[in-house]
């Protein structure tokens, strides 16, 4: 059977302004208005003879991606966070030694959670040529047959043939310029890398072992701490900020003798641009792509993307145009790869945009940064059935809270008390307090916060059911006078 492991890591920010920091690509709807890339990436297993997929996804996106498994409803699958991103080749060798340490060798299927992949039963008609191979212990790679010279891919040459759409890997190559892409596309033996694997658990460790042992003993070394937090396996962080960033094709496939290369022409998309998600996309006569209310007159090849308001074009060609709710990117669709440039521009700087959309996801729910200014700032905050934020207190400012929608059950200091719509609560500096939803349908309301400092990091958090306390709080909370 085979054990797919989820690559859900990375930032996306060259799909900035809706790729963020705390919100990257795969996370997104992107390519099915229903469906995540994240998403989608594992509804593509069903059929198969398979697991329930292992996760491995930055700690930062940890309630994110728990919130977007169990909307499939995967409430048990087990996440393992990366405490911070070491590339490909530390992050599957993390899934391989927790396999191995509770006596399973399974075959891993590597899958990043950011691709589009058109024609699920090519998919799977390769994924069936390649388990005879990966039994036999070879590493397999998936090379996508090349449909343009592609200068942002890295390629395969092919070797000998090995059986039904596979053939030993000659040779890696980067990505290459035009003219060079071009020259491997018209000599058909090469295609394109698409960074998706299968081999057994056991002999990616053994190749991992003879070429990279620096790798492996990081991730030994981080694997020890194996410490779990309700879904969630955590490594030791120290550890594993020690291992070496390298991606599993410097550190294996480049290196072992039993690389073999499997075939796949199935629509695949890395949407590595906004470009790509053009190409990929449902375009009207003028080659128009958009989604959200949009207006396209006399204007052609151009991708709109309205988030939140209209957005309208007129005589305008080749252009991308995402706008967002704090957010609006105007580019040159030939210029779309530039756009991470843009970011790092924007980081730089400071700006708050590449980090966080207005709004923000929590275990309990979101909120919506709607205004702020000197002093104050609005928000509208959406709290689940059952949840409950975390018993917490700030020290630069107040906190009034106007129910719109539903109950809140407060804690403010030693009382108490019920909410309910059209009615306020106030939660003075320095007061302990909490808020739970206990009613069946979402709770909103409207925070109004005043004072000397607004940041999010101005919470003391004293208990929490999502294991965001930490240990300075908690001493806190022991000498803190609360009745």
């Amino acid at each position: 059977m085979l054990q797919p492991v989820i690559m859900a890591g990375g930032s996306g920010s060259r799909l900035w302004p809706l790729s963020r920091q705390l919100n990257p690509k795969q996370f997104l709807p992107l390519t099915e208005p229903q469906l995540t890339m994240l998403q989608a990436t594992i509804k593509r297993l069903d059929g198969l003879a398979c697991s329930q997929p292992l996760l491995i996804c930055n700690e930062q996106h940890r309630f994110l991606a728990a919130t977007q498994l169990k909307q499939l409803g995967m409430d048990d699958t087990r996440i393992i966070l990366e405490p911070c991103g070491r590339n490909t080749a530390p992050a599957i060798a993390l899934a391989a030694i927790k396999l191995h340490t509770i006596g399973q060798d399974p075959l891993l299927l590597i899958l990043p959670a950011d691709h589009q992949i058109a024609d699920t039963n090519a998919f799977h008609a390769s994924l069936e040529a390649a388990i005879p191979l990966a039994e036999a212990g070879k590493l397999v790679t998936f090379g996508i047959v090349p449909t343009a010279a592609e200068t942002g891919y890295g390629y395969i040459q092919l070797g000998e043939r090995m059986g039904d759409r596979a053939f030993a890997v000659n040779r890696f190559v980067e990505k290459p310029d035009a003219a060079t892409a071009s020259d491997y596309v018209s000599s058909g033996q090469y295609l394109w890398n698409s960074g998706m694997f299968l081999f057994r658990s056991s002999r990616y460790l053994e190749e991992l072992a003879e070429h990279r042992p620096d790798i492996l003993t990081a991730c030994q070394q981080a694997a020890l701490a194996n410490a779990y937090d309700l879904l969630f396996t955590r490594v030791d962080a120290d550890a594993f900020a020690g291992c070496p960033d390298e991606s599993i094709d410097y550190a294996v496939m480049e290196n072992t003798a039993d690389a073999v290369v499997v075939s796949l022409e199935a629509g695949w998309s890395d949407i590595g641009s906004w470009s790509a998600l053009w190409e990929t996309s449902t375009k009207d006569a003028n080659g128009n792509a958009t989604q959200g209310d949009t207006l396209a007159h006399d204007s052609h090849n151009t991708l709109v993307r309205a988030e939140h308001r209209l957005v309208a074009t007129l005589g305008v060609d080749d252009l991308i145009i995402i706008e967002t709710k704090d957010a609006v990117l105007v580019a040159h669709k030939d210029r779309s790869q530039d756009v991470k440039a843009l970011v790092e521009q924007l980081k730089t700087t400071g700006r708050q945009e590449t980090i966080s959309h207005r709004e923000v996801y929590r275990p309990w729910g979101v909120y919506d940064s709607i205004d702020h200014g000197h002093r104050y700032q609005v928000k509208h905050i959406t709290v689940k059935p059952g949840a409950k934020l975390s018993l917490q207190m700030h020290h630069h400012r107040a906190e009034h809270w106007i129910v719109v929608c539903g109950t809140a059950k407060v804690t403010n200091g030693d009382k108490t008390y019920l909410v309910t719509e059209n009615q306020s609560s106030y939660i003075p500096v320095g007061q302990i307090h909490t808020l739970e939803n206990p009613g069946v349908i979402d709770l909103q309301l409207i925070e109004v916060q005043s004072g000397s400092y607004l940041g999010e990091d101005d919470i003391v958090r004293f208990e929490d059911r999502y294991g965001r306390v930490e240990k300075a709080a908690v001493d806190t909370r022991a000498v803190t006078h609360l009745k």
